[in-house]
């Protein structure tokens, strides 16, 4: 049995809000017209905690077995969500604080509803 659990709202003009936000601050920084430049910088160099902040459900996939010996614990979890206007699914890795440290895996979709069904088929 699988279970998931919805983050927001997720209409359209609410589910990219973390590029808003980000272009927005940028924007402030360096001046209009820097922002949406600079962001696509911003999102190739931090990609896992843009899409971590973007998801709009999640579903908890189980414990990461790390090959190497660390102490660090982490929670695998299948994602969806909308960045830079474009749904995607992806498989993150997660500590107990709700840290996003890793990506696993991430595939863009066309729709809302195959994002859902790429992270309720995540395994």
């Amino acid at each position: 049995m699988g279970m998931y659990q919805s983050i927001g709202t997720a209409s359209v003009k609410v589910v990219d809000r973390v590029m808003a936000t980000l272009m927005a601050g940028l924007e402030l920084e360096f001046g209009r017209g820097a922002g949406e430049a600079l962001a696509h910088r911003f999102l190739e160099a931090e990609e896992t905690d843009f899409l971590w902040d973007a998801r709009i459900e999640e579903r908890w996939l189980g414990f990461y077995e790390s090959i190497e010996d660390d102490d660090l614990e982490l929670d695998r979890i299948a994602i969806c969500g909308r960045l830079d206007g474009r749904w995607f699914a992806s498989v993150m890795l997660v500590n107990g604080d709700g840290m996003a440290h890793g990506t696993m895996g991430k595939r863009f979709c066309r729709t809302r509803k195959s994002a859902h069904e790429a992270m309720v088929d995540a395994h």
